[in-house]
């Protein structure tokens, strides 16, 4: 009875342990998601602009004729750029992810195409090396804190990539595979072809009203060879920073879920602990009794 005692009083330590530790990363993560959020909110507006200049430059155009915006006679090797997070305790976030870029993988295959992976994100790397996947470029370190150089960076090697040819080692193909930052309690997981773009016909009214109206020197190709790789890396950026504020949500809702277990979980240690030691008590009251008994009866019997 005693060693049982013992056993669970132990066990309420460790429980005890583990839930000051969840605890105390659900308080980081929720101090830290609302910055994540106001760094997404403060990129909005050039991303959009820069989006609503790239859509005018395209639409103003009915000759145009750009490597980024063409579609290829047929695709040979695709380049997919993963953002995953350098940390865990963030529930289903990177499984996630990873799903959605196994699924691109397979669709790739299927159509005959192969699939180059770029990944950012040390739970990402990881997942790649321990299935033996190869990975192309691999960056990590800033998935809590992303930065426009480091966006830079990536894509500038997925362009190098594009510019050349599948048979030289290049892509005819960019997806971007990433989270997208619905609510505190929604992240969508998504997978964007960033190159080529697609150009759609609408009719009617655009949402966001009509573009402006711009000149364009010297010609729209040039102007394009300016505005997309700036395009990409914006899109890029954007994309790490809606993955960022979903990694602490994430995280933030996985730690309040393991805390609140923990707390579950030590209620019912307590009451195991109590009832052994109410057992331990009334044990050790009926052998001080028996034992009183056998002595009162042989103090009688000598007599």
């Amino acid at each position: 009875m005693a060693a049982q005692l013992r056993a669970v009083r132990a066990r309420i330590r460790a429980v005890k342990s583990i839930a000051k530790i969840t605890r105390a990363q659900e308080l980081i993560a929720s101090s830290r998601i609302v910055k994540a959020q106001q760094r997404t909110r403060a990129a909005e507006p050039y991303a959009r602009e820069l989006t609503t200049a790239v859509e005018a430059v395209v639409s103003r155009s009915t000759t145009i004729s750009h490597p980024m915006i063409n579609e290829p006679e047929s695709i040979k090797r695709s380049a997919a750029l993963i953002i995953t997070s350098d940390g865990g305790f963030a529930g289903a976030y990177n499984a996630n992810v990873l799903r959605e870029s196994n699924r691109l993988r397979e669709r790739n295959h299927e159509r005959g195409s192969e699939t180059i992976n770029y990944v950012t994100g040390r739970k990402g790397i990881g997942w790649h090396r321990f299935r033996s996947l190869d990975i192309e470029a691999e960056w990590s370190g800033f998935s809590s804190q992303p930065t426009y150089a480091k966006a830079e960076e990536v894509a500038t090697a997925l362009l190098d990539a594009f510019e050349k040819d599948a048979e030289d080692g290049g892509v005819d193909e960019i997806y971007l595979v990433s989270t997208e930052f619905v609510s505190m309690l929604t992240q969508r997981p998504a997978v964007v072809r960033l190159l080529p773009m697609r150009v759609e016909e609408r009719e009617g009214e655009r949402p966001g009203g009509q573009l402006p109206s711009y000149e364009f020197e010297p010609s729209t190709d040039v102007v394009l060879d300016a505005l997309l790789p700036q395009y990409i890396a914006s899109r890029i950026y954007y994309a790490m920073l809606e993955a960022a504020a979903s990694e602490l949500a994430a995280r933030r809702r996985a730690m309040k879920a393991a805390t609140d277990n923990a707390n579950d979980l030590l209620d019912r240690l307590t009451r195991e602990a109590n009832n052994a030691r109410q057992a331990e008590i009334t044990q050790e009251i009926s052998e001080i009794v028996g034992g009183s008994n056998a002595l009162a009866e042989a103090n009688a019997g000598s007599e």
